[in-house]
């Protein structure tokens, strides 16, 4: 079996530093890069890029709301031409950046609230299709398993990687527990990697309470700005090993 791990990353800023992007990188096969919108800058995205070369990782896309200040957390209510125009925007800022340095973009993973509000509002995940394919229509669209992102990458032509999270645990619908909930983030690493291998065995989000939605599964994330997403990578990587599974990068998946 081949599997995916994505990490939300570069999301330093400036002075200001987030995250353990050098640690993370060398565990993952594919990075989600903040694009300047919700964390980022020119220089920590081009560092970021360089990051990823080094470590044989793809790079994509991380687009959010224009909420330095909220960590793009917060809902932005936005015209749906004008979110397809802002996340456009972030991937064309991205992939100049990215080719720069003799690389490309090759993915794209919503960001935050973003990603929340289009996982149910069909609006919103179009207008984030919208954007992704009027950028490049080759980009692989990183969307939330059983999302109306999902649907809506389809609906426009884009390869769809139905994405699960490592660091987080879900409701009974098969979608992740909110923030304000103390429990919706998994930092003890074996519960994750515990949590990972059960998804892929049972091909579904298993939920707090025991039920299981089925889910097809390519790609695995990380929140790189959590403190303890080094050890909980790290115990992944070793559980994923041992039971032979292999992590690619997401062109190498869909290639």
């Amino acid at each position: 079996m081949r599997i995916n791990i994505n990490a939300d990353i570069g999301e330093s800023f400036g002075h200001y530093q987030i995250g353990n992007d050098s640690v993370i990188m060398a565990g993952i096969g594919s990075a989600n890069i903040a694009c300047g919108m919700h964390a980022g800058d020119p220089t920590i995205m081009t560092e970021t890029v360089r990051l990823a070369i080094e470590n044989g990782v793809s790079i994509g896309a991380h687009p959010g709301f224009n909420d330095l200040w909220g960590f793009g957390r917060r809902q932005i209510r936005m015209r749906a031409i004008d979110l397809q125009h802002l996340v456009t925007y972030q991937i064309g800022a991205l992939m100049a950046l990215a080719g720069a340095q003799g690389a490309r973009v090759t993915h794209v993973k919503p960001h935050g609230a973003l990603n929340n509000m289009a996982h149910t509002q069909d609006d919103v995940a179009l207008a984030i299709a919208r954007g992704i394919k009027a950028a490049d229509a080759e980009l692989i669209f990183v969307a939330n398993a059983n999302s109306a992102m999902t649907r809506a990458g389809e609906s426009v032509g884009l390869k769809v990687a139905n994405e699960a999270y490592i660091d987080r645990r879900y409701d009974e619908t098969g979608y992740m527990l909110s923030r304000e909930r103390d429990d919706a983030v998994i930092h003890d690493p074996q519960e994750a990697a515990e949590q990972v291998v059960r998804f892929l065995e049972e091909g579904a989000l298993i939920s707090t309470t025991g039920k299981r939605v089925k889910a097809e599964i390519h790609t695995f994330c990380l929140h790189g700005d959590e403190p303890t997403a080094g050890v909980v990578l790290d115990a992944v990587r070793k559980r994923l090993a041992a039971a032979s599974i292999e992590v690619v990068t997401l062109p190498e998946l869909f290639g």
